[in-house]
């Protein structure tokens, strides 16, 4: 799909993957819609690429239903909203909090899918683009802890490995209106989720990177979330997009 002077809406969009997703969109032509809970930087992001910004909770049906109906020719979704929460399931204090894990689904995952019904709802109404009818393309953001999480990381990686299971019956049931469905995984890559973690967890993540040893940068989530967008056989599919990372037990020990 060509964007360029349609319109995007990236959640999360005011730091980190969504902010350079934001950018990246916008360098392209699309007209860029930043939600986000965080109003100063979502304000700032969004007046940067002639944008707009809403605030919102994706998980609240209420609010993202209000965000939908405000607008006109969405055709792309990226989902970046998303929080990080470190605890094993037994501590000396006792069990995790069951509410602790709850907030992280709730957002992570529950979060990501009432903005993808919704916005499915609206592009479907929406006139195809091109030779195959493509209405839209929403783009998910898993992690490689949906597959190989950390200890300590069981809230997370269980809404991770949500959002990647998700993904092809998510493209089988909107094929049929022309959007495409799609996820990327990556693994350690340089956000404010990462700035709070233990000092030596840049060390390690590195040292279990092949190539290149490093954090990844937002802008090639970025770069991967663009192509996605315009190459029509993608779908269905999750991107790892981690040097070919592989996170062992005990990394954030």
């Amino acid at each position: 799909m060509n964007v360029s002077g349609h319109t995007a809406l990236v959640t999360g969009g005011a730091s980190g993957l969504g902010e350079a997703t934001v950018r990246r969109l916008a360098a392209v032509g699309a007209k860029v819609i930043v939600v986000d809970q965080n109003e100063v930087r979502g304000v700032a992001t969004a007046k940067s690429v002639s944008g707009s910004f809403v605030a919102a909770d994706v998980a609240d049906p209420d609010e993202i239903a209000a965000v939908m109906s405000s607008l006109h020719d969405v055709r792309v979704l990226v989902n970046c909203a998303g929080v990080a929460h470190g605890g094993k399931t037994l501590r000396r204090s006792g069990p995790l909090d069951l509410a602790d894990f709850e907030r992280v689904v709730r957002i992570n995952l529950t979060g990501t899918f009432n903005c993808i019904r919704l916005a499915a709802a609206h592009m479907s109404e929406l006139e195809p683009l091109g030779a195959d009818g493509e209405r839209g393309v929403i783009i998910n953001t898993a992690s490689i802890a949906a597959y190989d999480g950390v200890d300590g990381g069981v809230a997370y990686s269980a809404s991770k490995a949500g959002v990647a299971g998700m993904t092809l019956p998510l493209a089988r049931d909107l094929g049929r209106h022309g959007i495409r469905v799609m996820a990327i995984a990556p693994g350690s890559f340089a956000t404010p989720m990462t700035e709070g973690m233990p000092n030596d967890y840049g060390a390690v993540m590195a040292a279990s990177t092949p190539f290149p040893p490093r954090f990844g940068n937002p802008e090639e989530f970025a770069a991967l979330a663009a192509h996605i967008v315009e190459n029509p056989m993608l779908n269905g599919e999750v991107i790892r997009l981690d040097g070919g990372q592989r996170m062992q037990p005990g990394s954030l020990r």
